[in-house]
């Protein structure tokens, strides 16, 4: 509402502006110049107002605002007569502030889109019949309907055969996504295709578009830090200003030359700039999947020279996948998995469910089982189609069937063997691991031509298990058996080297993350601990995302950069060319207008960032 009031304010401003230069104009040259100047003072008067109220709320917070310059110069043109020169300054403020509000609602659109997003209801199934409800009052469990071009409430597997997904809003994919029944759905997403049924896994506050929703409340409410640094700037830039004016006035005698260097000394370009590329730079890199919490990590992330890398779940998958099945009596690979997989159905375990996943993106159709006995960490017995199945660990397997476990030796480090038997002999093997993310060597390669110069892997696992999933990647450096404490140690003796970037997902990581310089958090199936101690959160599960964040950071930044020295070095031209006379006061102002103008067009720039693997994929496909 505050904002809401201020944007109505500087409305009103400018057009109040607007209307006293236009119609001063008019008695201008109709000959009554008397009334055009008291028409000048009256559009500058609320414009000089409202900056002083500005400039005294500065200098109450201890800050020197550049504000003060744009004040002086309407003060001191209208001192000395020059009515129709502080009536372009006033016009030139008023429509920098407006265009500043104008381009950050602009640059915040994607912001709001997936605010304005939130469902407030869902259509709940019970007692044979539908209900709609409050979000609040889902749990997990409920069984929900989701309508063609219904938002997904809350996050879910889909219950039906299959669902069609429109994840633009989350992750920028610009085709929807096709779900089979049992896959996650992301809350936020958009039903493309028919209606489909979808079973709550978490209640609403919890799900991933509600804490997606508060990161960006907390974006929004962040403060660029080079913003800050331009502020710190003002007071160096308001003494060149006034020794420029105060020079050409006692040299040449002639206050007019002091006026025309104020006026063209008004830094709208330095005050307007900064933000509008930085704020367009957050907008920019969520339209690709990367949540920056503020302009000051972003600005931050700009200037990374360590990256440190969990390894599960970040820059591997985190879900164990079967890499291999071995057959011992003969047996089809295919009939394994699918004896395996239908009585691992009844386990929660993330190996039987892997393998379950496995079995069904083969096709293999998973009949129920019956009398299922399970043994927590060791496997499961039961009944498939009348058959007597035994899968678990080869010790528990082998100690069923009468044997002995079997050699393990051949088995690579970090590979988990899970033991399959068929009426009381052995059926075989599935070998499973956790395998790299898909694309992540390109990705670190890409990193590298981003200027990245160290990149290590930090993990609590084994150092055999680390050596063997990095190998071939080109790390700077493999540190393994970490706990927390030391996770954080490192990323705090890695700052000697330059800014450092921690990439994780799990509770374990989110010292370390808080810890860096810039924390990133796995946000679609990361911790809830590790997604609150990140800076930057990357909204879908893919590591790849990255890159394109950093370069997004990279070029936002360097347009921000760009737009303070090109404001500073023009308006310092201007102010030399003004003490030497060759402008007046009025031709400073238009000057000075043109320049801001300028210089907050190339800060928009950033809004039409597109990350070079990006457009190249997009190219391709």
């Amino acid at each position: 509402m505050e904002t809401s009031r201020s944007d109505r304010l500087k409305t009103v401003i400018l057009l109040w502006a607007a209307a006293g230069l236009t119609s001063g104009l008019a008695f201008y040259f109709a000959g009554r110049t008397g009334v055009a100047d008291l028409l000048w003072v009256a559009g500058v008067v609320p414009a000089l107002v409202a900056l002083g109220v500005e400039i005294l709320r500065s200098l109450r917070s201890g800050e020197v605002g550049l504000d003060i310059v744009a004040a002086l110069s309407m003060a001191a043109a209208l001192v000395f007569g020059e009515t129709l020169a502080a009536a372009v300054v006033a016009l030139m403020y008023s429509g920098g502030t407006f265009l500043e509000a104008f381009a950050e609602g602009r640059a915040r659109r994607s912001m709001r889109d997936l605010l304005s997003r939130v469902p407030r209801t869902a259509t709940r199934h019970r007692d044979g019949g539908l209900e709609d409800v409050p979000l609040d009052d889902l749990a997990p469990g409920d069984r929900l309907l989701i309508r063609q071009g219904d938002v997904v409430p809350v996050d879910g597997t889909v219950a039906s055969e299959t669902a069609f997904l429109d994840t633009s809003a989350l992750t920028g994919e610009s085709l929807p996504v096709r779900l089979a029944r049992g896959a996650e759905a992301m809350s936020g997403s958009t039903n493309a295709g028919e209606a489909f049924e979808l079973t709550a896994t978490h209640e609403a506050k919890d799900s991933t578009y509600a804490g997606i929703v508060r990161l960006v409340e907390t974006a929004q409410a962040s403060k660029a830090p080079m913003s800050r640094l331009a502020d710190r700037w003002s007071l160096g830039f308001l003494l060149v200003t006034l020794g420029i004016a105060l020079a050409a006035w006692w040299i040449t005698g002639d206050p007019i030359r002091a006026v025309a260097v104020l006026v063209v000394a008004t830094p709208c370009p330095l005050i307007l700039a900064v933000p509008v590329a930085l704020v367009a730079g957050l907008s920019r890199a969520t339209h690709f999947g990367v949540l920056i919490k503020g302009a000051g990590p972003l600005e931050t992330m700009a200037r990374i020279h360590t990256l440190i890398l969990d390894k599960t779940g970040t820059l591997t998958d985190g879900r164990p996948q079967i890499v291999s099945i071995n057959s011992q009596n003969g047996m089809a690979e295919d009939d394994i998995l699918r004896l395996a997989a239908s009585l691992d159905q009844a386990s929660k375990h993330p190996v039987a469910q892997a393998i379950v996943e496995a079995a069904k993106a083969r096709g293999l159709a998973l009949p129920v089982p019956s009398e299922v006995a399970e043994f927590p960490g060791e496997g499961l017995v039961g009944h498939v189609e009348g058959r007597d199945v035994v899968v678990g660990g080869d010790d528990f397997v082998a100690a069923r069937v009468g044997r002995r476990p079997g050699d393990r030796t051949s088995i690579a480090a970090g590979s988990v063997l899970v033991a399959v038997a068929i009426d009381g002999r052995m059926a075989g093997y599935l070998v499973m691991s956790d395998p790299l993310r898909e694309g992540a060597s390109a990705m670190l390669d890409g990193l590298r031509r981003e200027g990245i110069a160290r990149i290590l892997l930090a993990t609590g696992d084994r150092a055999d298990v680390a050596e063997r999933v990095t190998e071939g990647l080109g790390l700077d450096g493999v540190r393994a058996g970490l706990t927390p404490d030391q996770k954080v140690l490192l990323v705090l003796t890695e700052h000697k080297h330059g800014p450092v970037m921690m990439v994780g997902d799990g509770v374990n990581d989110a010292p370390a993350l808080a810890a860096a310089d810039v924390g990133v958090a796995m946000g679609a199936r990361g911790a809830a601990a590790s997604a609150e101690a990140a800076d930057v959160v990357l909204l879908v599960d893919r590591i790849d995302r990255l890159g394109p964040g950093i370069e997004i950071a990279r070029s936002a930044r360097r347009i921000a950069v760009e737009s303070v020295v090109a404001g500073i070095g023009l308006s310092v031209l201007g102010m030399i060319a003004a003490a030497y006379g060759y402008l007046t006061p009025v031709e400073g102002a238009l000057l000075q207008e043109v320049i801001d103008v300028a210089v907050i067009l190339n800060a928009l720039r950033a809004l039409r960032i597109t990350p070079r693997e990006t457009a190249t994929t997009a190219g391709a496909a």
